[in-house]
């Protein structure tokens, strides 16, 4: 159930993230953004600990702030392995900073989404 939950809520993120920046394509179809969604939560969970892991010293450097380029890293990396379904348009600094700040309101509307639904764990 905390799964499904997690899919929902990351869904939730990345359309309103569509909403708000110009240059993200996200798909109108629920099941494709449910597809992104997917693929979100599978790079969040599998990649994102080793790449974290291996940056955990400029992490400590850095005092956390770098953790901001890994969710970018995470965003673009999505939007390449789910193709037509997400796209970031621009070149690649364009991708780069709107990456960035998508990466950064989707952390924001997850955490509040996070806080306002129950985690199964009651």
């Amino acid at each position: 159930m905390k799964f499904i939950i997690r899919i929902l809520i990351n869904a939730v993120a990345l359309w309103l993230t569509a909403l708000l920046l110009p240059a993200f394509d996200l798909t109108s179809e629920v099941l494709g953004i449910l597809l992104v969604a997917v693929i979100f939560g599978l790079v969040n969970a599998f990649i994102r600990p080793i790449v974290k892991l291996f940056s955990l010293p400029l992490t400590v450097l850095t005092l956390g702030l770098f953790t901001l380029v890994i969710n970018t890293a995470m965003l673009l990396l999505t939007a390449w392995i789910a193709g037509d379904y997400l796209s970031i348009e621009g070149n690649f600094l364009t991708q780069l900073l709107w990456a960035f700040v998508g990466s950064i309101i989707i952390s924001i509307i997850s955490t509040v989404l996070s806080w306002i639904l129950p985690d199964g764990d009651d």
